[in-house]
This record gives C-alpha cells, sequence and structure tokens, in this order.
C-alpha cells in the first residue's frame, strides 16, 4: 500500500530552522569580522546573528523534544542518534588536543620569537614561553612570572567537577530504576556544582597574575581554561533543560537519550579538566613562583 511505513526511522517534516540557522551563524560570524576590523555597525550584525541562533536552538530542540514523546525516537532511531553523539564529543576531544598541542609544543620546544622594528632592518629576539636556562632545570614559565597555587582554587575546581560526574551518574541510576526524586535530586546537585565550578573560576581569573596575551603560557593557559569554562557553562544549560524536562514527566527508564547525552558531555568536560589540572597547572607550573 502506498505510503504504508514499513521501516523504524521518522521521515521528517519539512523545515525552516536549518535555513534560519545556517543564514544565523553566517550573520554571526560576519558581525565578528566586523568587530575584529572594528568596523561601524558590528553590534547590530554581531546582535542579530546571536538572536537567530537563540531562537533556532530553542525551535529546533523543541521539535527533537516534541518527536521523543510522540514516539519517534524509535531504538534505532536512539542508536544513531548516540552515534552521533560520540562523534560530537570525539570533534570535541580534537578541539582540545589542539590547545594541548600548541601547550606542549611551546613547553616543550621553545623558540625566539623574530621581532622586525618598525621602519628597520633591526631585529629582536624574544623567548615568549620558557626563560634562559630552563633546559638546565627551570620553570616552564618566564622568570620571575608569578602563577597560580595548583594546589588552591584549581584543586578545589577539581574536586567539585569529579563530585558533579558522581552526582549526574547518580541520576542517571535514578532514572533508569525509575526513581524519578532522585532524578530531580541528581540533576539538581550537578547544576548547582558546575554553577560554583564556574563562580569559582571567574574569580581565579580575576586574582590571577598574569594576563592574556602576557606571553604564550599566559596564552595558552587562557584559551584552554577559556574554552573548557564555556564547555561547562554549556554542559550546566543542557542539564538545566534536563532537569525542566524531568519536571514535566519526560525521560523513561527506556527512551532518555536527552539526558543520556547531557551525561556524557558532563563526563567529557570532567575529564577534560583532570588533563588541563595536571598538565597546565602542576605541570605547566612547576617550580615557577606562586601568587
Amino acid at each position: 500500500m502506498a505510503g504504508t511505513k514499513n521501516h523504524d526511522y521518522h521521515i521528517l517534516e519539512p523545515d525552516i530552522w536549518p535555513l534560519i540557522g545556517s543564514l544565523s551563524a553566517l550573520t554571526f560570524t560576519t558581525g565578528m569580522v566586523f568587530y575584529m576590523h572594528e568596523m561601524s555597525g558590528w553590534a547590530v550584525v554581531l546582535g542579530l546573528g546571536i538572536a537567530g541562533l537563540i531562537a533556532t536552538f530553542f525551535s529546533w530542540f523543541a521539535n527533537i523534544v516534541r518527536e521523543a514523546e510522540g514516539g519517534d525516537h524509535t531504538p534505532v532511531v536512539q542508536l544513531h542518534m548516540r552515534y552521533g553523539m560520540i562523534l560530537f564529543i570525539a570533534s570535541e576531544v580534537m578541539f582540545f588536543v589542539g590547545w594541548f598541542w600548541a601547550f606542549f609544543d611551546f613547553a616543550l620546544f621553545p623558540e625566539p620569537l623574530v621581532v622586525a622594528a618598525a621602519g628597520t632592518a633591526e631585529q629582536a629576539t624574544t623567548n615568549l614561553f620558557i626563560s634562559e636556562g630552563v633546559t638546565e632545570g627551570g620553570t616552564l614559565v618566564p622568570e620571575g612570572m608569578e602563577v597560580l597555587d595548583a594546589f588552591s582554587l584549581p584543586l578545589l575546581n577539581t574536586l567539585i567537577l569529579l563530585c558533579s560526574g558522581t552526582t549526574v551518574t547518580w541520576a542517571h541510576h535514578a532514572l533508569i530504576h525509575g526513581d524519578r526524586e532522585g532524578l530531580k535530586q541528581g540533576l539538581w546537585a550537578t547544576i548547582a556544582l558546575g554553577a560554583l565550578f564556574t563562580a569559582i573560576q571567574a574569580y581565579e581569573y580575576s586574582i590571577a597574575p598574569f594576563v592574556f596575551g602576557q606571553n604564550t603560557y599566559s596564552s595558552a593557559f587562557y584559551m584552554a581554561t577559556g574554552f573548557h569554562g564555556f564547555h561547562v557553562l554549556v554542559g550546566t544549560i543542557f542539564l538545566i533543560v534536563c532537569l525542566f524536562r524531568a519536571y514535566k514527566g519526560h525521560f523513561t527508564p527506556r527512551q532518555h537519550f536527552g539526558f543520556e547525552a547531557a551525561a556524557w558531555y558532563w563526563h567529557f568536560v570532567d575529564v577534560v579538566w583532570l588533563f588541563l589540572f595536571i598538565a597546565v597547572y602542576i605541570w605547566g607550573g612547576w617550580g615557577a613562583p606562586v601568587h
């Protein structure tokens, strides 16, 4: 019979949001280019791009939630959504590999930066990461530069994220066993810990003894930890949406991919922080005076 569905997939209805999202992304990047070149009107263009992206996120994700609650996410569909989330996290892993690669390249294979004075042929060399004599047992930061004490606020934030990984696992197991109150409590605890981590990191930045762009160590530090902080913020929003859906009665022990994806993402954020804590805070600042 024509039109009879004989497969486990659902055919999506035509939707305008992919087009709006693409145009909004183009507008956003154009606004960023205008901003970086100090062109007039950048705020309007950038604002329109951000507004369009936010509207796309809300509307497109709402459509996905309606599909899930309508029974369109069959086991086969859920399986392939998991594949998609795995590939997304893999791409995020490679994103952070880039920052770690830069950090270790600066630290292990430092080269002087050759700077030509304006209007002259004279050149000056400056080592932006490691001071002279470091190969004989010095520090990984320029001589005399202070770093953050790895065993102060960074260690506290490490414990906070490890605890948050425990609470999100508690919420997941509660959901699997039909304990909806445990699900809500675990999500509340994870969100609170994520917000606390962000607040402590913001305070840490405010008291840091170095600034972005001061040298390659400080630049690598802020780029790696800053993007990780952004991922913590995104993961916290992800979990807030899951909490909202939990209160609306969404998710079942057999169908809860939305929550599962959030939990995977949160664990990924935890693991990245452990590498950052060991490589950047402990190893990177070893032997340097602490602030």
